[in-house]
């Protein structure tokens, strides 16, 4: 989609494998991930939470806001603030990430 100024925004179902592994601990394993593609970004994995360790979750106060995709939510684990995020009421053009976690550090494969 095109966006103000140059900006684009891509999302696309993947059916890559993603692992989040923090300390030794799977925080999140899918192989369905929504792969969001944004200029000046690097490729951002959102995860179903059926897929996400959410017990090992802990909502934070911090949130961001961007202008193409609404207002995030963070999450932290331990040893780890905000490592998590997600976007519980996107614009609606990025609609298929809501709910879904992003996390900083993931693995591919």
């Amino acid at each position: 989609m095109d966006m103000t100024s140059g900006h684009r925004i891509s999302i696309e179902q993947g059916s890559q494998r993603v692992r989040v592994v923090k300390d030794g601990q799977v925080l999140a394993e899918s192989t369905r991930p929504v792969v969001l593609r944004e200029t000046g970004c690097p490729v951002r994995y959102y995860l179903p939470p059926e897929d996400v360790r959410v017990d090992l979750l802990t909502r934070s106060q911090t949130s961001t806001h961007c202008p193409f995709k609404g207002d995030a939510a963070y999450w932290s684990v331990a040893g780890a603030d905000d490592l998590v995020w997600a976007y519980p009421d996107p614009k609606p053009e990025v609609a298929e990430i809501k709910d879904h976690f992003c996390f900083y550090d993931t693995e591919l494969g």
